[in-house]
């Protein structure tokens, strides 16, 4: 690093200083030709001593790189700790790790990542369409609590299973795991069709689905944090809208195809979309680390990390918030059957609701890279709350105002699933990235398991009446909100509200 500043020295012609003790001031300028821009102004009043014959340049140009890289509190913990090749993209983190922060493989990996998610998360993302048909038509005798179990099941073990996946995926890569999850995916969604009973339903969407989804998900989220460090986040967020997608073009398929050619078949057209997504994910998504060997170390779930309060309150966080966020999305179109309006409409809300989740989940990973990925966090947990209690609890029959809440809300909900992996992710070393980003979710899991049925008896218990599973969702999103809050608390103090964290 010191070879650079002494040739960044000599581009702007910096005179031969031989005379013993001379001092000239540090030229801040060859610092933003060599470094770049983020560290314009950050070392105006660095002092350059060179003492001829004495040995003494080498220490003096060390301080010069450290000044150029000490940045204020402003700066996002990720980017303070990074630092950047002067001649090409690549940064290297605190332990050494190098990412080439884009590049064709790496965002060939975010493709891959993305249309992985288009084949998982988008089927979950779609169970208020499934819910809303199978509510009616297989399992008409069941209360809505009852069928809650099934989706609740996909979304539990779309989560948990990553307790081990995660590990797995941190010693031997994610090859394996994504071609196990493809083939429980396609056959979960061939397999629906032929289902007429409770009880495959649940071991079908509930068992086989979830952990199929399971398997991509944690892979596909985890193999860009190996090759992204200061642009994560926007990374994470695009790859994540692979769910919204998925979430949109389902949902509006089969509410297309369900009059035209019946449940099994149209359940079979999707199942050929992911055919195609998963196949092509399955080629696109590695990983950059070398492989470990099978051992307990390296396989093994450890919660000895829950010591850290900082990830204990973060998996908090993310518990509540992911409790919260499956009611909207699975019961969102039965709401809107229940409230008088058309199939069409009813099916067609979802698809708004994701949507706007597509932009929510690329945008805020965008500003969330330089202005904090917590403090973005945090914004947009509060967004929902608010969405949740001034928009969905009062819109009733309105449905100009059911569409507007189900954009906003689809935004704001958005960073709940791209975002807490990268927050989780700066609580970490990256070659732990896997371990952590799983065993989070594996608490998170039980949230989602019991979310969505506990939503349904909520419902029951009010007689059909809406209120009270949307106060629940209120509840979720605000104690969501305060455990948040509380970790940057505890990183930056509360002296300190608008640093970057």
């Amino acid at each position: 690093m010191s070879n650079n500043v002494e040739s960044a020295g000599d581009i702007n012609h910096v005179p031969d200083l031989n005379a013993e003790g001379t001092t000239m001031p540090y030229n801040e300028k060859s610092v933003v030709d060599v470094e770049g821009e983020k560290f314009d102004k950050e070392a105006p009043n660095v002092t350059k001593h060179t003492r001829a014959g004495s040995g003494q340049d080498f220490q003096e140009e060390s301080t010069l790189e450290d000044a150029a890289y000490r940045t204020a509190s402003t700066v996002a913990p990720s980017q303070r700790s990074a630092r950047r090749d002067p001649v090409s993209r690549v940064t290297t983190d605190p332990e050494g790790n190098t990412y080439p922060e884009g590049g064709l493989e790496a965002w060939l990996v975010v493709l891959g990542s993305f249309l992985g998610l288009v084949g998982s998360l988008g089927l979950v993302n779609t169970i208020a369409t499934f819910q809303a048909y199978i509510q009616t038509h297989q399992l008409k005798e069941y209360s809505s609590g009852s069928i809650g179990w099934i989706f609740g099941m996909f979304a539990f073990l779309t989560f948990f299973c990553g307790v081990q996946i995660g590990p797995i995926f941190d010693a031997r890569g994610p090859r394996l795991l994504v071609f196990a999850g493809s083939i429980f995916e396609m056959a979960m969604i061939i397999l629906v069709g032929f289902c007429t009973k409770y009880w495959h339903f649940m071991l079908v969407i509930g068992v086989l689905g979830g952990v199929g989804a399971s398997l991509i998900f944690t892979p596909a989220i985890s193999a860009i944090g190996h090759y992204f460090y200061e642009k994560r986040g926007v990374a994470t967020g695009i790859a994540a809208t692979g769910g919204s997608v998925g979430g949109v073009a389902f949902p509006l398929i089969l509410e297309s195809l369900f009059p035209k050619i019946g449940w099994a078949w149209a359940t079979r057209v999707v199942a050929l979309i992911c055919l195609i997504v998963l196949g092509v994910a399955n080629l696109l998504i590695r990983s950059r680390l070398p492989q470990k060997p099978f051992s307990k170390e390296n396989v093994l779930p450890d919660f000895r990390i829950f010591r850290d309060s900082r990830f204990a309150l973060t998996t908090a966080s993310v518990f509540f918030i992911e409790w919260g966020l499956f009611v909207p999305i699975s019961y969102i179109s039965v709401y809107a059957l229940d409230h008088g309006f058309s199939t069409q409409i009813s099916y067609q809300i979802i698809a708004i609701l994701n949507a706007g989740s597509f932009f929510g989940r690329w945008l805020p990973g965008f500003f969330a890279d330089f202005l904090g990925r917590f403090n973005t966090l945090i914004a947009t947990v509060a967004l929902c709350l608010l969405c949740n209690a001034c928009l969905w609890l009062p819109a009733g029959s309105n449905l100009a105002l059911l569409i507007v809440y189900s954009a906003f809300f689809g935004f704001a909900s958005g960073s709940n699933i791209s975002l807490t992996p990268v927050c989780v992710g700066q609580l970490c070393k990256t070659e732990h990235y896997g371990r952590y980003y799983a065993t989070a979710y594996t608490i998170v899991s039980f949230g989602t398991l019991t979310g969505i049925p506990i939503a349904g008896e909520i419902l029951s218990r009010c007689n059909g009446s809406y209120w009270g599973l949307i106060t629940f969702t209120i509840c979720c999103y605000a104690a969501g909100l305060a455990c948040c809050t509380a970790v940057k608390v505890i990183h930056v103090g509360w002296r300190n509200p608008l640093a970057v964290y």
